[in-house]
Protein backbone atom coordinates (compact mmCIF):
# COMPACT_ATOMS: atom_id res chain seq x y z
CA UNK A 1 0.00 0.00 0.00
CA UNK A 2 2.92 2.37 0.65
CA UNK A 3 3.84 4.12 -2.59
CA UNK A 4 7.09 5.57 -3.82
CA UNK A 5 8.24 8.72 -1.98
CA UNK A 6 7.78 11.97 -3.88
CA UNK A 7 10.59 14.45 -4.40
CA UNK A 8 9.84 17.98 -3.21
CA UNK A 9 10.28 20.66 -5.89
CA UNK A 10 13.90 21.77 -5.47
CA UNK A 11 12.99 25.37 -6.39
CA UNK A 12 11.31 25.59 -2.97
CA UNK A 13 14.42 24.49 -1.09
CA UNK A 14 17.37 26.66 -0.09
CA UNK A 15 20.51 25.74 -2.11
CA UNK A 16 22.47 24.70 1.01
CA UNK A 17 19.68 22.29 2.01
CA UNK A 18 19.27 20.62 -1.37
CA UNK A 19 22.00 18.01 -0.92
CA UNK A 20 20.49 16.90 2.39
CA UNK A 21 17.06 16.71 0.74
CA UNK A 22 18.48 14.59 -2.07
CA UNK A 23 20.10 12.20 0.43
CA UNK A 24 16.82 11.90 2.31
CA UNK A 25 14.94 11.18 -0.91
CA UNK A 26 17.45 8.51 -1.94
CA UNK A 27 17.13 6.89 1.49
CA UNK A 28 13.33 6.90 1.21
CA UNK A 29 13.53 5.38 -2.27
CA UNK A 30 15.86 2.67 -0.98
CA UNK A 31 13.53 1.79 1.89
CA UNK A 32 10.46 1.63 -0.37
CA UNK A 33 11.77 -1.19 -2.58
CA UNK A 34 10.26 -4.65 -2.05
CA UNK A 35 13.17 -6.14 -4.02
CA UNK A 36 15.78 -4.68 -1.67
CA UNK A 37 13.73 -5.74 1.35
CA UNK A 38 13.65 -9.29 0.00
CA UNK A 39 17.41 -9.30 -0.60
CA UNK A 40 18.00 -8.01 2.94
CA UNK A 41 15.90 -10.82 4.42
CA UNK A 42 17.78 -13.41 2.36
CA UNK A 43 21.10 -11.93 3.49
CA UNK A 44 20.01 -12.03 7.15
CA UNK A 45 18.98 -15.68 6.83
CA UNK A 46 22.28 -16.60 5.13
CA UNK A 47 24.34 -14.83 7.81
CA UNK A 48 22.42 -16.65 10.55
CA UNK A 49 22.92 -19.95 8.67
CA UNK A 50 26.67 -19.31 8.53
CA UNK A 51 26.89 -18.39 12.23
CA UNK A 52 24.87 -21.41 13.38
CA UNK A 53 27.29 -23.75 11.65
CA UNK A 54 30.36 -22.39 13.45
CA UNK A 55 31.62 -22.77 17.04
CA UNK A 56 29.66 -19.56 17.81
CA UNK A 57 26.40 -21.55 17.82
CA UNK A 58 25.95 -21.74 21.64
CA UNK A 59 26.49 -17.99 22.01
CA UNK A 60 24.14 -17.29 19.08
CA UNK A 61 21.35 -19.34 20.64
CA UNK A 62 22.02 -17.84 24.05
CA UNK A 63 21.50 -14.37 22.61
CA UNK A 64 17.84 -15.10 21.81
CA UNK A 65 16.95 -17.18 24.88
CA UNK A 66 19.07 -15.83 27.74
CA UNK A 67 19.00 -12.09 27.03
CA UNK A 68 15.83 -10.60 28.56
CA UNK A 69 14.16 -7.23 28.16
CA UNK A 70 11.91 -5.69 30.80
CA UNK A 71 11.32 -2.95 33.32
CA UNK A 72 10.49 -2.59 37.00
CA UNK A 73 7.78 -0.49 38.64
CA UNK A 74 7.70 -1.36 42.35
CA UNK A 75 6.85 -5.05 42.65
CA UNK A 76 5.78 -5.17 38.99
CA UNK A 77 8.74 -6.47 37.00
CA UNK A 78 7.74 -8.02 33.66
CA UNK A 79 10.40 -9.29 31.29
CA UNK A 80 10.57 -11.16 28.00
CA UNK A 81 13.42 -12.92 26.20
CA UNK A 82 14.90 -11.25 23.14
CA UNK A 83 13.65 -14.09 20.94
CA UNK A 84 10.09 -13.78 22.24
CA UNK A 85 10.29 -9.99 21.92
CA UNK A 86 11.03 -10.40 18.21
CA UNK A 87 8.49 -13.17 17.58
CA UNK A 88 5.68 -11.89 19.79
CA UNK A 89 6.01 -8.10 19.83
CA UNK A 90 7.95 -6.97 16.76
CA UNK A 91 6.15 -9.47 14.54
CA UNK A 92 2.87 -8.04 15.85
CA UNK A 93 3.88 -4.88 13.97
CA UNK A 94 4.35 -6.99 10.85
CA UNK A 95 0.88 -8.44 11.35
CA UNK A 96 -0.39 -4.89 11.91
CA UNK A 97 0.93 -3.97 8.49
CA UNK A 98 -0.58 -7.12 6.99
CA UNK A 99 -3.88 -6.05 8.58
CA UNK A 100 -3.55 -2.59 7.01
CA UNK A 101 -3.00 -4.23 3.61
CA UNK A 102 -6.09 -6.38 4.17
CA UNK A 103 -8.12 -3.30 5.12
CA UNK A 104 -6.92 -1.43 2.04
CA UNK A 105 -7.89 -4.31 -0.26
CA UNK A 106 -11.32 -4.55 1.41
CA UNK A 107 -11.86 -0.78 1.23
CA UNK A 108 -10.36 0.29 -2.09
CA UNK A 109 -8.62 -2.70 -3.67
CA UNK A 110 -9.58 -5.87 -5.51
CA UNK A 111 -11.59 -7.24 -2.57
CA UNK A 112 -14.23 -4.51 -3.05
CA UNK A 113 -15.43 -5.98 -6.36
CA UNK A 114 -16.83 -9.51 -5.83
CA UNK A 115 -16.26 -10.73 -9.40
CA UNK A 116 -12.65 -9.53 -9.42
CA UNK A 117 -11.99 -10.64 -5.85
CA UNK A 118 -13.40 -14.14 -6.16
CA UNK A 119 -10.58 -15.41 -8.41
CA UNK A 120 -7.59 -14.61 -6.13
CA UNK A 121 -9.59 -15.52 -3.01
CA UNK A 122 -10.50 -18.98 -4.36
CA UNK A 123 -6.93 -19.38 -5.64
CA UNK A 124 -5.61 -18.57 -2.16
CA UNK A 125 -8.01 -21.07 -0.60
CA UNK A 126 -6.87 -23.78 -3.03
CA UNK A 127 -3.27 -22.83 -2.37
CA UNK A 128 -3.83 -23.23 1.37
CA UNK A 129 -5.86 -26.46 1.29
CA UNK A 130 -3.76 -28.51 -1.14
CA UNK A 131 -0.38 -28.21 0.70
CA UNK A 132 -2.09 -29.06 3.99
CA UNK A 133 -3.55 -32.19 2.38
CA UNK A 134 -0.17 -33.12 0.88
CA UNK A 135 1.48 -32.76 4.29
CA UNK A 136 -1.24 -34.78 6.04
CA UNK A 137 -1.04 -37.51 3.39
CA UNK A 138 2.62 -37.93 4.29
CA UNK A 139 2.25 -37.55 8.08
CA UNK A 140 -1.27 -38.81 8.86
CA UNK A 141 -1.50 -40.46 12.28
CA UNK A 142 2.13 -39.72 13.11
CA UNK A 143 3.64 -37.61 15.85
CA UNK A 144 4.25 -34.74 13.43
CA UNK A 145 0.68 -34.47 12.15
CA UNK A 146 0.25 -31.06 13.79
CA UNK A 147 2.60 -29.48 11.25
CA UNK A 148 0.00 -29.38 8.46
CA UNK A 149 -0.28 -25.59 8.79
CA UNK A 150 3.41 -24.97 8.01
CA UNK A 151 3.24 -25.22 4.17
CA UNK A 152 -0.12 -23.43 3.90
CA UNK A 153 1.00 -19.80 3.81
CA UNK A 154 3.23 -18.06 1.28
CA UNK A 155 5.40 -15.00 1.85
CA UNK A 156 3.93 -11.72 0.62
CA UNK A 157 7.23 -9.81 0.73
CA UNK A 158 9.23 -12.46 -1.15
CA UNK A 159 6.55 -13.11 -3.78
CA UNK A 160 6.06 -9.43 -4.60
CA UNK A 161 9.81 -8.82 -4.38
CA UNK A 162 10.54 -11.56 -6.94
CA UNK A 163 7.78 -10.28 -9.22
CA UNK A 164 9.25 -6.77 -8.93
CA UNK A 165 12.52 -8.08 -10.41
CA UNK A 166 10.67 -8.53 -13.70
CA UNK A 167 9.70 -4.86 -13.75
CA UNK A 168 7.23 -3.88 -16.47
CA UNK A 169 7.57 -7.23 -18.19
CA UNK A 170 4.56 -8.54 -16.28
CA UNK A 171 1.06 -7.09 -16.77
CA UNK A 172 -0.50 -4.93 -14.07
CA UNK A 173 -3.35 -7.41 -13.79
CA UNK A 174 -0.91 -10.10 -12.68
CA UNK A 175 0.51 -7.86 -9.95
CA UNK A 176 -3.01 -7.14 -8.70
CA UNK A 177 -3.86 -10.86 -8.81
CA UNK A 178 -0.75 -11.85 -6.84
CA UNK A 179 -1.16 -9.01 -4.33
CA UNK A 180 -4.77 -9.94 -3.60
CA UNK A 181 -3.92 -13.65 -3.51
CA UNK A 182 -1.18 -13.11 -0.93
CA UNK A 183 -3.47 -10.90 1.16
CA UNK A 184 -6.21 -13.57 1.09
CA UNK A 185 -3.55 -16.16 1.87
CA UNK A 186 -2.48 -14.16 4.91
CA UNK A 187 -6.09 -13.93 6.12
CA UNK A 188 -6.33 -17.75 5.95
CA UNK A 189 -3.00 -18.11 7.79
CA UNK A 190 -4.14 -15.71 10.51
CA UNK A 191 -7.36 -17.69 11.02
CA UNK A 192 -5.42 -20.97 11.13
CA UNK A 193 -3.04 -19.60 13.76
CA UNK A 194 -5.91 -18.25 15.86
CA UNK A 195 -8.05 -21.40 15.71
CA UNK A 196 -5.59 -24.31 15.53
CA UNK A 197 -2.34 -23.07 17.07
CA UNK A 198 -3.63 -21.64 20.34
CA UNK A 199 -2.30 -23.93 23.07
CA UNK A 200 -4.22 -22.92 26.20
CA UNK A 201 -6.95 -20.31 26.40
CA UNK A 202 -7.50 -17.93 29.31
CA UNK A 203 -11.06 -16.70 28.86
CA UNK A 204 -10.69 -13.68 31.18
CA UNK A 205 -7.67 -12.29 29.35
CA UNK A 206 -9.34 -13.02 26.01
CA UNK A 207 -12.43 -11.11 27.18
CA UNK A 208 -10.16 -8.22 28.19
CA UNK A 209 -8.58 -8.27 24.72
CA UNK A 210 -12.01 -8.21 23.09
CA UNK A 211 -12.92 -5.33 25.39
CA UNK A 212 -9.89 -3.42 24.11
CA UNK A 213 -10.98 -4.15 20.54
CA UNK A 214 -14.44 -2.81 21.38
CA UNK A 215 -12.82 0.40 22.68
CA UNK A 216 -10.89 0.69 19.41
CA UNK A 217 -14.08 0.33 17.39
CA UNK A 218 -15.75 2.99 19.56
CA UNK A 219 -12.84 5.33 18.80
CA UNK A 220 -13.39 4.58 15.11
CA UNK A 221 -17.14 5.28 15.35
CA UNK A 222 -16.42 8.52 17.23
CA UNK A 223 -14.28 9.60 14.26
CA UNK A 224 -11.04 9.82 16.23
CA UNK A 225 -8.35 10.29 13.59
CA UNK A 226 -5.28 10.69 15.81
CA UNK A 227 -3.18 7.51 15.77
CA UNK A 228 -1.92 7.83 19.37
CA UNK A 229 -5.11 6.57 21.13
CA UNK A 230 -5.31 3.58 18.80
CA UNK A 231 -1.67 2.64 19.39
CA UNK A 232 -2.01 2.99 23.17
CA UNK A 233 -5.15 0.82 23.37
CA UNK A 234 -3.55 -1.55 20.84
CA UNK A 235 -0.55 -2.01 23.13
CA UNK A 236 -2.86 -2.91 26.04
CA UNK A 237 -4.73 -5.30 23.74
CA UNK A 238 -1.43 -6.93 22.74
CA UNK A 239 -0.64 -7.66 26.41
CA UNK A 240 -4.13 -9.12 26.93
CA UNK A 241 -3.88 -11.32 23.84
CA UNK A 242 -0.40 -12.48 24.91
CA UNK A 243 -1.70 -13.52 28.35
CA UNK A 244 -4.85 -15.12 26.89
CA UNK A 245 -2.91 -17.87 25.14
CA UNK A 246 -3.86 -16.73 21.63
CA UNK A 247 -0.75 -15.73 19.72
CA UNK A 248 -0.01 -12.09 20.51
CA UNK A 249 0.71 -11.09 16.92
CA UNK A 250 -3.00 -11.38 16.12
CA UNK A 251 -3.49 -8.19 18.15
CA UNK A 252 -1.81 -6.38 15.26
CA UNK A 253 -4.48 -7.54 12.82
CA UNK A 254 -7.32 -6.52 15.15
CA UNK A 255 -5.73 -3.10 15.64
CA UNK A 256 -5.44 -2.60 11.88
CA UNK A 257 -9.14 -3.32 11.37
CA UNK A 258 -10.03 -0.50 13.77
CA UNK A 259 -7.83 2.21 12.20
CA UNK A 260 -9.99 4.70 10.20
CA UNK A 261 -9.62 4.48 6.42
CA UNK A 262 -11.37 7.78 5.67
CA UNK A 263 -9.86 11.24 5.48
CA UNK A 264 -10.66 13.69 8.24
CA UNK A 265 -11.58 16.39 5.73
CA UNK A 266 -13.76 16.48 2.61
CA UNK A 267 -11.27 15.71 -0.15
CA UNK A 268 -13.47 17.29 -2.82
CA UNK A 269 -13.06 20.71 -1.20
CA UNK A 270 -9.38 20.54 -0.25
CA UNK A 271 -8.08 21.90 -3.56
CA UNK A 272 -10.37 24.92 -3.41
CA UNK A 273 -9.35 25.60 0.21
CA UNK A 274 -5.63 25.32 -0.61
CA UNK A 275 -6.02 27.73 -3.55
CA UNK A 276 -7.71 30.33 -1.35
CA UNK A 277 -5.26 29.84 1.48
CA UNK A 278 -2.33 30.12 -0.96
CA UNK A 279 -3.40 33.65 -1.84
CA UNK A 280 -3.64 34.53 1.86
CA UNK A 281 -0.15 33.18 2.48
CA UNK A 282 1.31 35.31 -0.30
CA UNK A 283 -0.28 38.41 1.25
CA UNK A 284 1.25 37.62 4.66
CA UNK A 285 4.81 37.35 3.39
CA UNK A 286 7.12 40.30 4.10
CA UNK A 287 10.33 40.13 2.00
CA UNK A 288 12.06 42.54 4.34
CA UNK A 289 11.72 40.34 7.45
CA UNK A 290 13.88 37.33 8.42
CA UNK A 291 12.20 33.92 8.27
CA UNK A 292 11.82 33.60 12.02
CA UNK A 293 9.96 36.94 12.20
CA UNK A 294 7.33 35.98 9.57
CA UNK A 295 4.77 35.17 12.31
CA UNK A 296 1.55 35.77 10.38
CA UNK A 297 2.97 34.03 7.32
CA UNK A 298 4.13 31.02 9.35
CA UNK A 299 0.76 30.87 11.14
CA UNK A 300 -1.01 30.52 7.79
CA UNK A 301 1.51 27.90 6.64
CA UNK A 302 0.90 25.95 9.86
CA UNK A 303 -2.83 25.88 9.01
CA UNK A 304 -1.98 24.44 5.60
CA UNK A 305 0.29 21.87 7.22
CA UNK A 306 -2.43 20.85 9.67
CA UNK A 307 -5.05 20.45 6.93
CA UNK A 308 -2.56 18.57 4.76
CA UNK A 309 -1.97 16.10 7.58
CA UNK A 310 -5.72 15.78 8.21
CA UNK A 311 -6.21 14.98 4.51
CA UNK A 312 -4.17 11.75 4.72
CA UNK A 313 -6.29 8.85 6.11
CA UNK A 314 -4.88 7.32 9.35
CA UNK A 315 -4.52 3.93 7.63
CA UNK A 316 -2.24 5.49 4.99
CA UNK A 317 -0.24 7.45 7.60
CA UNK A 318 0.36 4.35 9.71
CA UNK A 319 1.27 2.24 6.69
CA UNK A 320 3.87 4.82 5.65
CA UNK A 321 5.31 4.89 9.16
CA UNK A 322 5.56 1.10 9.39
CA UNK A 323 6.83 0.19 5.92
CA UNK A 324 10.55 0.84 6.36
CA UNK A 325 10.86 -0.46 9.98
CA UNK A 326 8.90 -3.63 9.18
CA UNK A 327 10.58 -4.58 5.91
CA UNK A 328 14.08 -3.30 6.63
CA UNK A 329 14.42 -4.02 10.36
CA UNK A 330 11.76 -6.36 11.78
CA UNK A 331 11.57 -8.98 9.01
CA UNK A 332 15.37 -9.20 8.54
CA UNK A 333 15.71 -9.48 12.35
CA UNK A 334 13.06 -12.23 12.36
CA UNK A 335 14.92 -14.04 9.57
CA UNK A 336 18.24 -13.62 11.41
CA UNK A 337 16.85 -15.06 14.66
CA UNK A 338 14.60 -17.79 13.24
CA UNK A 339 15.74 -18.97 9.80
CA UNK A 340 19.07 -20.57 10.69
CA UNK A 341 19.51 -24.33 10.31
CA UNK A 342 22.37 -26.39 11.80
CA UNK A 343 23.83 -28.86 9.29
CA UNK A 344 27.27 -29.40 10.85
CA UNK A 345 27.27 -32.76 12.60
CA UNK A 346 23.82 -33.73 11.32
CA UNK A 347 23.04 -36.65 9.03
CA UNK A 348 21.83 -35.23 5.69
CA UNK A 349 20.07 -38.50 4.85
CA UNK A 350 18.04 -38.38 8.08
CA UNK A 351 16.97 -34.81 7.28
CA UNK A 352 15.98 -35.60 3.69
CA UNK A 353 14.01 -38.71 4.72
CA UNK A 354 12.33 -37.05 7.70
CA UNK A 355 8.53 -37.06 7.21
CA UNK A 356 8.32 -33.43 8.36
CA UNK A 357 10.88 -32.34 5.77
CA UNK A 358 9.16 -34.34 3.02
CA UNK A 359 5.70 -33.05 3.99
CA UNK A 360 6.76 -29.39 4.18
CA UNK A 361 8.92 -29.51 1.03
CA UNK A 362 6.31 -31.29 -1.09
CA UNK A 363 3.49 -29.22 0.37
CA UNK A 364 5.17 -25.93 -0.58
CA UNK A 365 6.81 -26.90 -3.86
CA UNK A 366 4.06 -29.10 -5.32
CA UNK A 367 0.88 -28.73 -3.24
CA UNK A 368 0.87 -24.92 -3.17
CA UNK A 369 1.28 -24.35 -6.97
CA UNK A 370 -1.13 -27.17 -7.81
CA UNK A 371 -3.77 -25.81 -5.42
CA UNK A 372 -3.50 -22.24 -6.74
CA UNK A 373 -3.59 -23.27 -10.40
CA UNK A 374 -6.43 -25.81 -10.10
CA UNK A 375 -8.58 -23.42 -8.04
CA UNK A 376 -8.00 -20.67 -10.62
CA UNK A 377 -8.74 -22.99 -13.53
CA UNK A 378 -11.98 -24.32 -12.00
CA UNK A 379 -13.19 -20.82 -11.10
CA UNK A 380 -12.64 -19.52 -14.65
CA UNK A 381 -14.07 -22.64 -16.32
CA UNK A 382 -17.23 -22.38 -14.19
CA UNK A 383 -17.64 -18.78 -15.36
CA UNK A 384 -17.49 -17.34 -11.84
CA UNK A 385 -14.65 -15.00 -12.83
CA UNK A 386 -12.26 -14.16 -15.68
CA UNK A 387 -8.50 -13.90 -15.81
CA UNK A 388 -7.28 -10.32 -15.26
CA UNK A 389 -6.70 -8.22 -18.38
CA UNK A 390 -3.45 -9.10 -20.12
CA UNK A 391 -2.87 -12.20 -17.98
CA UNK A 392 -2.35 -15.56 -19.70
CA UNK A 393 -2.42 -19.05 -18.27
CA UNK A 394 1.35 -19.04 -18.51
CA UNK A 395 1.39 -16.12 -16.08
CA UNK A 396 -0.92 -18.05 -13.73
CA UNK A 397 1.44 -21.04 -13.79
CA UNK A 398 4.39 -18.77 -12.91
CA UNK A 399 2.54 -17.08 -10.06
CA UNK A 400 1.35 -20.47 -8.79
CA UNK A 401 4.97 -21.63 -8.61
CA UNK A 402 5.88 -18.43 -6.73
CA UNK A 403 3.19 -19.39 -4.21
CA UNK A 404 5.59 -22.07 -2.98
CA UNK A 405 7.78 -19.39 -1.41
CA UNK A 406 6.73 -19.71 2.23
CA UNK A 407 9.61 -18.11 4.09
CA UNK A 408 8.36 -15.75 6.83
CA UNK A 409 4.88 -17.07 7.59
CA UNK A 410 5.87 -20.74 7.26
CA UNK A 411 8.74 -20.30 9.72
CA UNK A 412 6.39 -18.44 12.02
CA UNK A 413 3.87 -21.32 12.02
CA UNK A 414 6.73 -23.83 12.47
CA UNK A 415 7.59 -22.23 15.82
CA UNK A 416 3.96 -22.72 16.89
CA UNK A 417 3.43 -26.22 15.48
CA UNK A 418 6.48 -27.98 16.94
CA UNK A 419 8.24 -28.00 20.30
CA UNK A 420 11.23 -30.21 19.60
CA UNK A 421 14.27 -28.21 18.47
CA UNK A 422 15.42 -30.84 15.95
CA UNK A 423 11.97 -31.04 14.34
CA UNK A 424 11.83 -27.24 14.06
CA UNK A 425 15.27 -27.24 12.41
CA UNK A 426 14.20 -29.93 9.93
CA UNK A 427 11.02 -28.02 9.04
CA UNK A 428 13.00 -24.80 8.55
CA UNK A 429 15.48 -26.60 6.28
CA UNK A 430 12.58 -27.85 4.14
CA UNK A 431 11.00 -24.38 4.07
CA UNK A 432 14.23 -22.75 2.93
CA UNK A 433 14.90 -25.42 0.29
CA UNK A 434 11.36 -25.28 -1.12
CA UNK A 435 11.29 -21.46 -1.06
CA UNK A 436 14.59 -21.18 -2.92
CA UNK A 437 13.54 -23.67 -5.60
CA UNK A 438 10.04 -22.14 -5.95
CA UNK A 439 11.40 -18.59 -6.07
CA UNK A 440 13.97 -19.37 -8.78
CA UNK A 441 11.60 -21.57 -10.79
CA UNK A 442 8.76 -19.05 -10.61
CA UNK A 443 11.02 -16.17 -11.62
CA UNK A 444 12.51 -18.08 -14.57
CA UNK A 445 9.07 -19.23 -15.76
CA UNK A 446 7.62 -15.71 -15.63
CA UNK A 447 10.75 -14.31 -17.28
CA UNK A 448 10.40 -16.83 -20.11
CA UNK A 449 6.73 -15.94 -20.42
CA UNK A 450 7.68 -12.25 -20.70
CA UNK A 451 10.32 -13.00 -23.36
CA UNK A 452 7.81 -15.09 -25.32
CA UNK A 453 5.30 -12.24 -25.18
CA UNK A 454 7.98 -9.81 -26.43
CA UNK A 455 8.70 -12.08 -29.40
CA UNK A 456 4.97 -12.36 -30.18
CA UNK A 457 4.61 -8.58 -30.03
CA UNK A 458 7.38 -8.23 -32.62
CA UNK A 459 5.43 -10.51 -34.97
CA UNK A 460 7.84 -13.45 -34.73
CA UNK A 461 5.27 -15.89 -33.39
CA UNK A 462 4.57 -17.42 -36.80
CA UNK A 463 1.60 -19.70 -37.03
CA UNK A 464 -0.09 -18.48 -33.87
CA UNK A 465 -1.94 -15.33 -32.87
CA UNK A 466 0.10 -12.89 -30.78
CA UNK A 467 -0.08 -13.52 -27.07
CA UNK A 468 -1.45 -17.09 -27.42
CA UNK A 469 0.15 -19.62 -25.09
CA UNK A 470 -0.39 -23.39 -25.21
CA UNK A 471 -1.95 -23.20 -21.76
CA UNK A 472 -4.44 -20.59 -23.02
CA UNK A 473 -6.40 -23.44 -24.55
CA UNK A 474 -7.62 -24.19 -21.04
CA UNK A 475 -9.21 -20.75 -20.81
Amino acid sequence: MAGRPHRINEHLIEPEARSAQRRKHKFLEFTHSSTRATMLMVAAALIAFAIENTPALPYFNSLWHDVHLGFTIGAFSPEISLGHFINDFLMALFFLMVGLEIKYEMTAGELTEPRKAILPIVAAAGGALMPALVYLALNWGGEFQNGWGVPMANDIAFCLGILALLGKRVPLGLRAFLSTLTIADDIIAILVIAVFYTSSLDVLWLAAALGCFAVLMVLNRMHVYDLAPYMLVGLVMWVCVLLSGVHATLAGVLLALAIPAKSEVRLGRVGEWFAAKGSTVEERYDPGEPDIAQKEYLREVEKIHRVSRMTIPPVTRLDSLLYAPVYFVILPLFAFSNAAVVIVGSDPLSVVTNPVAIGVFCGLLFGKPLGIFLATLITVKLGASDLPEGVSWGHIVGVSILGGVGFTMAIFVTNLAFVDVETIAVAKAAILAASIVAGIAGFLFLRQEALRADVDDEGDGAGAPAGLHPLDAAR
